[in-house]
């Protein structure tokens, strides 16, 4: 089964060179007993730790069923490890935060992406533990905890068992226990090699081999039959089948989350960074997304494909005038307009100051003059009442719409709707309420009282021209041309000199305030994001070191788990699984403590803010690619750990 020739293995141990293995040939058959006895540094640790695939000897020949382990890569001598080799340690390298059946089943995540629980409670039963299946290493005895290291080193059904001073630290009862479990194993044509520097132990065993210096000295035959192959008990015939890497990587997180558990406070401080950081981001981006919102509905106010025409400065003499001090818009002008391709309905207004009062308050307001065509294309339609008509218009009729501003300073609690008011001296009738359309930096758009234009015009402010047109076209593609067909037509009807035409009108596209005031909002947005994502770059390297503190503090854990057979992937994939599991938990907490902020500064600041799914996917996927790129550094370094330093570090 096992050919070693010449083999030889050196460690340097400061300026000394500790010769451990010196020309050591041996072989080894299927179904053997064998024991290796030698006093310490004998070599007879080092030479299971190369029997076991665990260390590479510097020189000599190692052959395994005829297979040259020299060649194999180190894949290759993981799978080797775990399909042919059960280990028993003489410290029972046993997880302290697993129970004794999750201890047992842990090989069968690298051999079939699952953990076999059943098998291992069957293998705990044997051992005489099944009643202490679900209990921890530090609640068991020595003698327990190594029976939990056999029932592991049978869990993937191997054909050689290395056992290093498996009674070094037992009682003598627990010893003799010990020694009936391995003679039954061999019985069953498992081979034994046991490590032991104690006479009446290497008596137990079948070949008795014995090393000084590095070198065998003797090696004798003892009594007993060899068992050439393994006979495994009943319904413990091997198996090929394989789990989904799916469960593989599920099982994981499961552990990550129980490393989690394990170490609460290291955790939650690895955890604050990438908390802090989600908090921040959505935060910024539930206050980005709320002014956005906020933006929206008063941009909504202006209407939807508007243009608005207004009387511009022209030049006489050098001297300029002021803005429609020649070029007076009229109400032909907006009659005009509407035959233009491409318009649907222009409106003229004027505006104004004025005061007005209701019983024994006034309040002095903006006065809007404006067709029935207003409240369509300016999203004005009363909330309460109605907008006055065309037909009023024509007769002048002294109706009002008051915005909630007026309603307030007037009225107070009272319902406006019938009522008197007075503007400038003269009596009208409140028919409507205007929709709350909130303040912008230059005025209160709800401070206003809207009436007839020709009732604006000739009753109030008395004027015989209006101040803008708003013009309406029927799709945004047309506003361009319409813009361009306006200009001109003004300058037609106006008999604008050439010299004074560039100033003449003044044609503002909506369309473009909108935009630009939209992709501000996007702007900010995306600076307040990127300044709070420095937060999740800080907690990543808060990961990072965390990650790494845990690496050196599991490198026995790590070894272990070489040695049962877990390839280097399978440590990268733990490790990297453990930084995702503390980045995603602290991005859950951060979420949850993000809408805590944006509704705090919502309730006290009165700010707008608006989470939305994106900005929380957006931060659980920053959350989750920070662990897993500050991961990867640490779950390198423990994939590349070798198996036996790992094995011997303190």
């Amino acid at each position: 089964m096992i050919q070693l020739t010449n083999i030889r293995k050196s460690y340097r141990m400061g300026d000394t060179t500790v010769h451990a293995l010196q020309g050591v040939s041996v072989s080894i058959e299927a179904g053997d007993f064998v024991a290796v006895m030698g006093p310490s540094g004998s070599g007879k640790s080092t030479l299971m730790h190369v029997i076991g695939l665990l260390d590479v000897p510097d020189s000599g020949s190692y052959k395994m069923e005829g297979r040259e382990v020299a060649d194999l890569s180190e894949k290759e001598l993981a799978v080797l490890r775990r399909e042919t080799i059960g280990f028993i340690f003489q410290q029972f390298n046993l997880l302290p935060r697993m129970t004794a059946v999750e201890n047992v089943s842990m090989p069968t995540l690298y051999s079939r992406h699952e953990l076999d629980d059943e098998r291992a409670k069957m293998l705990l039963d044997k051992t005489g533990l099944g009643t202490r299946s679900h209990h921890r290493p530090n609640e068991l005895s020595g003698g327990q905890q190594q029976r939990v290291a056999i029932a592991r080193s049978l869990i993937n059904k191997p054909r050689m068992i290395l056992a290093d001073e498996p009674t070094g630290n037992l009682d003598s009862k627990s010893e003799a226990e010990i020694m009936a479990i391995l003679k039954e194993l061999n019985a069953m044509g498992i081979t034994i090699v046991m490590v032991t520097h104690e006479e009446e132990i290497g008596q137990h065993a079948k070949r008795l081999i014995r090393m000084r210096d590095g070198q065998i000295q003797s090696d004798e035959r003892l009594d007993g039959p060899l068992h050439a192959s393994a006979q495994l008990p009943v319904g413990e015939a091997p198996t090929n089948e394989r789990g989904s890497r799916l469960e593989e990587i599920w099982e994981y997180f499961k552990q990550g989350f129980r490393s989690l558990a394990a170490n609460k406070v290291r955790a939650g401080l690895s955890m604050l960074g990438i908390l802090i950081g989600v908090a921040a981001v959505v935060a910024m981006l539930a206050l980005g997304s709320g002014a956005q919102k906020a933006i929206q509905q008063q941009l909504a106010s202006l209407g939807s494909n508007l243009l608005s025409l207004r009387p511009g400065a022209v030049r006489v003499g050098g001297v300029a005038l002021d803005a429609g001090a020649v070029t007076r818009l009229t109400l032909d002008d907006a009659t005009e307009i509407q035959t233009i391709p491409g318009v649907k309905r222009a409106s003229p207004l004027v505006n104004g100051r004025g005061q007005v009062t209701f019983e024994d308050r006034n309040w002095n307001t903006q006065i809007q003059g404006a067709t029935a065509s207003y409240a369509e294309m300016h999203a004005a339609e009363p909330v309460v009442g109605r907008f006055f008509t065309d037909e009023e218009n024509a007769r002048r009729a002294l109706v009002a719409v008051v915005g909630m501003t007026v309603v307030k300073n007037l009225f107070g609690d009272q319902n406006p709707m019938g009522e008197m008011i007075k503007i400038n001296k003269v009596n009208f009738r409140v028919i409507g309420i205007l929709p709350e359309k909130g303040a912008t930096g230059f005025r209160d758009q709800d401070d206003v009282v809207a009436v007839p234009v020709l009732t604006a015009m000739h009753r109030l402010l008395g004027k015989d021209y209006v101040d803008s047109i708003d013009i309406e076209a029927e799709h945004p593609d047309d506003i361009d041309a319409i813009q361009g067909e306006t200009q001109a037509l003004m300058l037609s009807r106006h008999r604008v000199p050439p010299s004074q035409q560039q100033d003449a009108f003044q044609v503002r596209n909506l369309a473009d305030i909108k935009e630009a005031m939209e992709e501000s909002s996007r702007t900010m947005s995306a600076l307040l994001a990127s300044i709070a994502a420095i937060s999740l770059v800080v907690g990543g390297i808060g990961i990072m070191n965390i990650m790494l503190v845990s690496v050196t503090e599991r490198t026995r854990e790590i070894g272990l788990r070489k040695a049962v057979g877990a390839e280097p992937n399978d440590i990268l994939f733990q490790f990297l699984a453990e930084s995702v599991v503390v980045s995603v938990v602290g991005g859950v907490m951060g979420i949850a403590l993000g809408w805590l902020a944006t509704a705090v500064l919502s309730a006290v600041a009165g700010w707008t803010t608006s989470i939305s799914p994106e900005s929380v996917f957006l931060s659980v996927f920053f959350s989750s690619s920070i662990g897993l790129l500050f991961g990867i550094y640490p779950a390198k370094r423990a994939s590349q750990l070798n198996p036996i330093e790992a094995l011997r570090y303190e």
